[in-house]
């Protein structure tokens, strides 16, 4: 009998290490197949970064080049000021970047610590922001900004950044809540404000949702084209998502170029990410800081 019941075991137990595998094989094609969907558009704008104009146009299409043109990218970045409009780009980030973190952070902590009438409804308010579309807003804002003489500055693309995000100061909230109570009922004891302890305890523990935010406010700050294309006006403050603009025409689009100068463009987002990439997964864990 133990011998049957054992014979019965071990092939139950080869049974469910079978379906696991095949069920892993399964999920690693899906994903191999979602992976390569994904990548595919990046591999065709390299792939015709590196091509001449004959061969963008040939047919079929040649999925690879067989001359690769390597000159494409500093022909690319040298036929314009492309080095000016990254410094205005990089500029732009970098208040996004400041007034990201400092703003947001601030008031989650706010949120997330401090009670105070009315708390529940102002952050229900700030919430429901989240579903007004961007394009209802764009009129005003214009308007708003033409009258303070701000269009044609990088006002009216900083400014805003200090004011708050909605989707920001709910994932900086959440992770503040998970932040226990007693560190900061201890330091208020050793007299400490509640900015001391913004600044010296909830900041540093909240370090994974910070990166978060430097991630996604440079990434949204770089890749921005509706707004600088509004308020910029002068060719020397274009940033360079403008900029790319300049090899599409009415009549003839330098399509090599185009998709050369796109590449050295995607390259500091890339960088960014693959340096905080660890903050930015745990970051993204909405569930708070460790607590304990």
């Amino acid at each position: 009998m133990r011998g049957t019941e054992h014979t019965v075991i071990k092939g139950g137990l080869t049974s469910r290490k079978r379906k696991k595998r095949i069920l892993d094989t399964v999920c690693f094609i899906l994903l191999a197949a979602a992976a390569l969907t994904v990548l595919m558009p990046l591999w065709f704008m390299v792939s015709t970064a590196l091509k001449d104009m004959d061969e963008i146009f040939t047919y079929p299409i040649t999925w690879y080049p067989h001359n690769p043109v390597w000159s494409n990218f500093k022909d690319a970045w040298m036929s314009a000021d492309f080095t000016g409009w990254f410094l205005n780009s990089l500029f732009v980030a970098g208040f996004a970047i400041l007034g990201g973190v400092l703003a947001n952070s601030l008031v989650a902590y706010g949120f997330a610590k401090i009670k105070f009438p009315g708390r529940n409804i102002l952050f229900t308010i700030i919430l429901g922001t989240m579903m007004i579309p961007e394009f209802v807003t764009m009129i005003p804002q214009y308007v708003l900004y033409a009258r303070l003489g701000w269009v044609g500055t990088y006002l009216p693309l900083i400014v805003p950044q200090f004011m708050g995000s909605a989707y920001f100061i709910f994932m900086l909230r959440q992770f503040y809540a998970g932040i226990p109570n007693s560190v900061i009922e201890s330091a208020q004891m050793d007299g400490a404000s509640h900015f001391c302890i913004w600044r010296k305890i909830m900041l540093p523990m909240a370090k994974p949702a910070i990166m978060t935010v430097v991630v996604l406010s440079f990434n949204w700050s770089w890749n921005d084209f509706l707004k600088p294309l509004l308020y910029l006006t002068d060719t020397a403050r274009f940033t360079l998502q403008i900029g790319l603009k300049i090899f599409v025409s009415q009549s003839n689009t330098q399509w090599n170029y185009l998709m050369a100068a796109s590449c050295i463009v995607l390259l500091p987002i890339i960088v960014v990410f693959m340096c905080l990439q660890k903050y930015f997964t745990d970051g993204m864990n909405l569930g708070g800081a460790v607590k304990g």
